[in-house]
């Protein structure tokens, strides 16, 4: 299963650079993002699995505070 880029995703980035950096929220930008991010969690995976295995526990923890 590979993620896509969807329009939900591209719009809540939109959302996030309208609070954090206005003259860059656009589709473009959003979209630049979400593919850097994709690449480097993928780099992460070959490069520094340690790294990944790190940021999913701490999303584990971060998900058991909201329930």
């Amino acid at each position: 299963m590979s993620y896509e880029i969807n329009e939900k995703d591209i719009q809540s980035v939109i959302n996030f650079l309208k609070k954090t950096d206005p003259e860059n929220a656009t589709p473009e930008m959003a979209i630049a993002i979400l593919e850097h991010l994709q690449k480097t969690f993928h780099s992460l995976s070959h490069t520094d699995p340690d790294q990944l295995t790190k940021i999913y526990n701490e999303l584990k923890k971060t998900r058991k505070t909201r329930n």
